[in-house]
């Protein structure tokens, strides 16, 4: 066991471009061409897997553009796993940085928003609160409720309109203008798929104190204080409907 597991690493450094890890198991010069095989074909699958997990990015770069960036981030930054359905994580950033990306700025912003995606795609599964659970709390013991987000609620706000872009980028739309407004991104899953809207700054911060623990009160209080002419029951019971809510914490639960 000790020595597969030695070999196992030496084919791991070997792929990563040091050969010379296999040299107690190989005589000079053999398996290189093996090697370069095996390496490619890990290369492409590595490609396709973030090709298919950034598909709004793919979509706003073309393929020739984005297999050539994608071919040189896997480079870089390898799987660390065997499974790639989830694969780029750090690519967002990875694009803040790639020369060849500088004239397109809102682009890691795309990317991370295609990153969210997946995540909320593969988050835990649980519960989600309905209208009418809360419907049988008294006013008074609802204000003092903590509502804890469902594990695969994601949202990110932008000073500039780049979940307007975003969405029109998915929907295949032509009309790609980014608004100078600020924006939020709201994505949550429900029945298997993803669901994703822009939500207002009202709506942004009512969710921030959710996923700060704060009770609804004060998420009420937060919400209006973003927006003083968003109706706060009407915001409420679209986060209901929307899912976002994955259970309800009383305080004699705490």
């Amino acid at each position: 066991m000790p020595e597969l597991l030695d070999f196992q690493d030496a084919f791991v450094a070997a792929l990563a471009g040091s050969p010379s890890a296999l040299s107690p198991w190989l005589t000079p010069g053999e398996g290189q061409a093996g090697l370069a095989v095996y390496r490619n074909t890990i290369a492409k699958g590595c490609v396709d897997a973030l090709s298919a997990n950034f598909p709004t990015v793919l979509s706003m770069v073309g393929e020739d553009w984005f297999r050539a960036a994608a071919a040189l981030f896997a480079r870089e930054a390898p799987p660390t796993s065997g499974a790639l359905l989830d694969y780029g994580e750090a690519l967002p950033a990875w694009l803040e940085r790639f020369p060849p990306a500088q004239d397109l700025p809102y682009l890691a912003g795309i990317a991370h928003l295609d990153r969210l995606w997946t995540e909320a795609l593969f988050a835990a599964e649980a519960s989600i609160l309905t209208a009418e659970t809360l419907a049988a709390l008294p006013p008074d013991e609802l204000a003092r409720a903590r509502l804890p987000l469902h594990p695969s609620v994601r949202f990110a706000a932008f000073e500039a309109g780049l979940p307007s872009l975003w969405l029109a980028a998915r929907e295949g739309r032509e009309d790609l203008d980014l608004s100078g407004s600020p924006e939020t991104l709201l994505l949550v899953r429900r029945d298997g798929s993803v669901r994703s809207r822009v939500a207002g700054a009202a709506e942004t911060e009512f969710l921030r104190a959710c996923r700060a623990g704060q009770t609804s009160a004060e998420a009420a209080e937060r919400a209006a204080a973003a927006d003083p002419n968003v109706p706060l029951a009407p915001l409420f019971a679209a986060l209901i409907a929307d899912g976002v809510f994955g259970g309800l914490r009383l305080e004699t639960d705490l």
